[in-house]
């Protein structure tokens, strides 16, 4: 069933070479490449398939499945997935269900075992994972490394419950996930020593040089949230056998116009060698986590994309062993049926919950900017309603909510500037780590309409406008659509637009949401207990 031939233009990235060849493979393995010439640059090109080296797949709003199904459209033969986001919702059930939904599709999906969760005690989450659970993982092969540790304080402070679980890793000669944006000097060194060995985190050359020079390995993250390419893509040509690729977070519309073959091709443009981006690529993270994926060599399964050219890298068709699942921009891939999961036990809040009693003093205001998971503190004189503060869309400063989905609680509140809407409200219940339910908005009924909607539907992202509340449904963990990923993305683009038309200047406001309870990025941010100072790692008061 799995065999076939293409004749094509092989590139070798290690050996740095490129030929005429006709490839023939027998049961999904190679088993010949005879060598018809030198490079024809009419034909196409032959390629390892490309491996995003970090991705969180419930953040594309997809099944595994259904991930796989429209990534390999892109090229992509293989991802290195860390669970942690369905994780915090349902735990080691959560974990499971990705694993079994992956096993519906040929692509290898390497799972991590969730290395912090919750993410911190500062809070809720659905579930918590210790080293008895992590053991289970490794030992039932679920999972192949320990992802991302996030928690770098405990590791600089030799926490006893958190280093255990990187001995577990190294016991099972796993690999282990870093997480320490702006993190150096010696206690980058620390952290380094404690054998994390990736971080995907950098957001300077400076930093990144410094993280390789301690034998770290960088993957250059190009999500739909932070963007990271511009700044550090030199590095492929200063350390091609340390460089990854990666999307951390790619929600549907980005999906579906892309994956890792856009880095390759922005790579070449900006004259990277081929065959340096093509280890980045692929290469690197097959190595790095021992992906049992091929090469392109005799005796390798067949896990390879041919593409028009090396410039565009736009697909022609993709393998995975030596099955052919796209051809031509289309997945041949079927679809598969989801069973549902969730965990969703919040209930509808009113006005009367969004409430905040003015004191003297000016507030804290969570300063959000366009592509990136860090925000600033800013101070401003607060408006004042009837003995209440209250949001002042004028000046863009809106209401922050955070609503705990997993028990009756009041809801948490603050005020953030960036959004720019000038109406109305966002809520979503995708807002990692936890994933309780954020929402933005310019008043509190606006607020409440689009928080209820996304209760009433146990899960999803809501716009509530003066013409109503529009909604895209996530009942899976209140993380996935079981619909198609065409459909999903073309839902999740019209969210997005319609909120521009309320005024935000954000390319995707759904995507900065969901990171405005991320506590573990400095500086200002809010979880379901409180406003939280990511500088401090303590929580901080609303009015200073």
């Amino acid at each position: 069933m799995h065999q076939g031939s293409v004749t094509a233009n092989i590139v070798q990235p290690l050996e740095r070479r490129i030929f005429l060849a006709d490839v023939r493979w027998e049961q999904g393995r190679i088993v010949d490449i005879a060598r018809l010439g030198d490079e024809d640059p009419a034909r196409s090109y032959l390629l390892p398939g490309f491996v995003d080296a970090h991705v969180h797949i419930e953040s594309s709003m997809l099944t595994p499945a259904e991930f796989a199904r429209i990534a390999c459209r892109h090229g992509t033969v293989a991802v290195v997935s860390d669970p942690h986001e369905i994780a915090n919702v349902l735990g080691l059930e959560g974990i499971r269900y990705m694993f079994d939904n992956a096993a519906l599709t040929p692509m290898p999906i390497l799972f991590g075992a969730p290395s912090c969760v919750p993410a911190t005690p500062f809070e809720t989450a659905g579930a918590r994972l210790e080293s008895e659970q992590l053991a289970y993982l490794f030992e039932n092969r679920l999972s192949g490394y320990l992802s991302e540790v996030m928690n770098y304080p405990a590791v600089l402070d030799n926490d006893p419950k958190l280093m255990a679980k990187l001995d577990l890793a190294k016991r099972y000669g796993c690999p282990i996930d870093g997480h320490a944006p702006g993190l150096t000097g010696d206690a980058m060194r620390r952290y380094a020593e404690a054998g994390i060995s990736t971080d995907h985190e950098c957001a300077t050359l400076a930093e990144a040089r410094e993280k390789l020079a301690a034998g770290m390995h960088v993957l250059i993250r190009e999500g739909s949230a932070a963007r990271n390419f511009e700044a550090l893509h030199v590095l492929i040509s200063e350390h091609p056998e340390q460089v990854m690729f990666c999307s951390d977070d790619k929600h549907p519309d980005d999906l579906v116009a892309g994956h890792i073959n856009l880095l390759a091709a922005r790579a070449v443009a900006y004259g990277h060698s081929v065959f340096d981006v093509l280890r980045c690529a692929s290469l690197n993270p097959i190595r790095h986590y021992g992906l049992k994926i091929g090469q392109l060599r005799v005796g390798d399964r067949m896990d390879a994309v041919e593409v028009e050219n090396l410039k565009t890298f736009a697909p022609v068709s993709t393998w995975i062993a030596g099955q052919q699942v796209a051809s031509q921009g289309k997945s041949l891939l079927p679809r598969t049926r989801h069973a549902p999961i969730n965990r969703f036990n919040a209930q509808p809040i009113t006005a009367a919950h969004l409430e905040m009693h003015a004191s003297d003093g000016q507030i804290r205001v969570i300063k959000a900017s366009d592509g990136d998971l860090f925000t600033q503190e800013t101070l401003h004189a607060p408006k004042i309603e009837s003995g209440r503060l209250v949001p002042d869309p004028e000046r863009d400063i809106l209401m922050l909510a955070v609503v705990n989905r997993y028990q009756a609680a009041r809801p948490a509140l603050a005020f953030i500037e960036g959004f720019g809407l000038k109406q109305g409200a966002l809520a979503s219940s995708v807002a990692h780590d936890s994933h309780n339910i954020i929402a933005v908005g310019t008043d509190a009924d606006a607020v409440c309409r689009a928080v209820n909607a996304v209760i009433a539907a146990q899960g999803g992202i809501a716009v509530a406008s003066q013409d109503g509340v529009e909604l895209l449904p996530l009942p899976l963990a209140g993380l996935m659509s079981p619909d198609d990923g065409d459909t999903v993305a073309a839902r999740y683009a019209q969210l997005n637009a319609i909120a521009r038309r309320m005024g935000s200047p954000l390319r995707a406001p759904f995507m900065t949401l969901s990171f405005m309870a991320l506590l573990v990025i400095p500086e200002l941010k809010l979880s379901d207990r409180g406003l939280f100072d990511g500088r401090t790692f303590s929580f901080t008061t609303l009015t200073v």
